[in-house]
């Protein structure tokens, strides 16, 4: 939490108290290449925000915007970056509001948002209106399985664990595939896995909620057959010999769309100079993040104590694209590593949200009169990312000319037309909805 200013190392706190903000502008200033931006314009309404995160590699912009001063940079030195236990702690806090001391906004699911601006996961399914101002990263979450199932040679496709798991609850057992939050990100890989390969993830096993950094416990004492979380707990599972990676998420939608910086709506509409710089310092710091020769200190900073406490051994070689499967199969220098910038893995494609709520809908979270386009439109800030986009520079080849990045194919052949979910949804044999 320190920084190098002439060869000595000085805490932030002490540096702006005794020489004011200038000077600490321009100690970073030499890092990044954006310059200082707090002198432009108004400036922001308030220095501080409470963003919440979870232990996984997705948060890592936040975690380096605080660690490097970026934060500070643009005016905000007072964001906190505070760890949550588990996401319907996220949620909650994030009902409460910074204001009674919850949070602002968070390292978030990209459904999420959509889930608690709707009341969908609230209590008393009272609507929390919340604004999607980024995405956080591409890829570089996985599915895990038992080592229970290792001779079955399970990759993205899951065909073969049907039978294995019909087998095993003839037998009177259960049959447990876990994810982090019902109609979150990691829900919907597993589900789509899962249906893909003939398995309904209602019928056939149970599927259960798991915190994060629980997973790899929950497996090693058999509570769980299979699993979807971030990194690096799919990487400390291999490590520990407990189970094996069956695919990257990649491998089943390859560049997909995963986290988001998300902010309730009202703290965004009171402090829109404070939003923008909140989003203009973690846009930096995707960009820092997404270079080769940082992925070392990156894993370093987030695997500290205060952040993942996580061995770097755990972090680092996911984070490279080096990928142990943990059943034979090592790959190195795959393209399977988390995108923080390139292929515009920070902006917010307005299609990317259509899936995510297409996805809910078919899981039966959200109704299928659900207006897509409109909830899209309501939560989906990309014109924020732009502005912010704009203020720094960014070259114009980072910023897409269109909200809509068309059609996605899926591994198994299917194909997502953001213009037409209904097709999707009724190409679809595994569903919850009548289409």
């Amino acid at each position: 939490m320190s920084m190098k200013s002439k060869g000595n190392r000085i805490s932030r706190r002490a540096l702006l108290k005794t020489t004011g903000a200038g000077a600490l502008m321009a100690a970073i200033g030499t890092e990044f290449p954006f310059g200082v931006h707090i002198a432009q314009g108004a400036g922001p309404e308030v220095t501080k925000a409470t963003l919440g995160y979870i232990a996984l590699m997705d948060a890592s912009p936040l975690v380096i915007a605080k660690e490097k001063g970026l934060f500070a940079k643009h005016g905000m030195p007072d964001v906190e970056v505070s760890k949550q236990a588990s996401w319907g702690a996220t949620r909650d806090n994030m009902v409460l509001g910074g204001a009674a001391n919850g949070i602002d906004g968070a390292h978030i699911l990209t459904p999420m948002p959509y889930l608690i601006s709707t009341g969908k996961v609230t209590q008393n399914n009272v609507p929390t209106p919340m604004y999607i101002l980024a995405r956080l990263n591409l890829d570089a979450q996985a599915i895990s399985v038992s080592n229970e199932y290792k001779d079955l040679k399970v990759t993205a496709d899951a065909s073969a664990l049907k039978a294995a798991f019909a087998r095993k609850i003839a037998d009177g057992k259960k049959v447990n595939i876990a994810m982090t939050f019902p109609g979150g990100t990691h829900d919907l890989w597993i589900r789509y896995w899962a249906a893909a390969g003939g398995i309904d993830p209602d019928k056939d096993v149970a599927t259960i909620v798991v915190p994060p950094p629980q997973m790899v416990a929950n497996m090693k004492v058999g509570n769980m057959d299979a699993f979807c979380v971030g990194e690096p707990w799919n990487e400390q599972l291999v490590n520990q010999n407990i189970g094996f990676t069956a695919c990257t998420t990649g491998e089943i939608w390859s560049k997909h769309p995963e986290k988001a910086l998300g902010m309730r709506a009202d703290w965004v509409d009171k402090n829109p100079n404070a939003a923008k710089a909140i989003l203009m310092a973690v846009l930096e710091a995707q960009q820092w993040c997404d270079k080769p020769e940082n992925k070392q200190e990156m894993s370093e900073i987030v695997g500290k104590r205060q952040w993942f406490n996580v061995p770097v051994a755990d972090i680092v070689g996911r984070a490279k694209g080096d990928i142990n499967y943990g059943n034979g199969r090592v790959e190195k220098g795959t393209k399977e590593f988390m995108k923080f910038w390139q292929g515009h893995a920070s902006y917010p494609f307005k299609s990317h949200d259509s899936w995510f709520v297409t996805e809910d809908i078919r899981w039966g979270k959200f109704e299928g009169s659900t207006d897509v386009k409109a909830l899209v439109d309501k939560v989906n800030r990309e014109d924020l990312w732009r502005d912010a986009a704009k203020s720094l520079n960014v070259v114009a080849s980072d910023i897409p000319a269109s909200a809509s990045r068309g059609k996605e194919t899926f591994f198994d052949g299917k194909v997502f037309d953001p213009e037409n979910p209904s097709a999707y949804l009724k190409s679809l044999s595994i569903k919850r909805v009548e289409v």
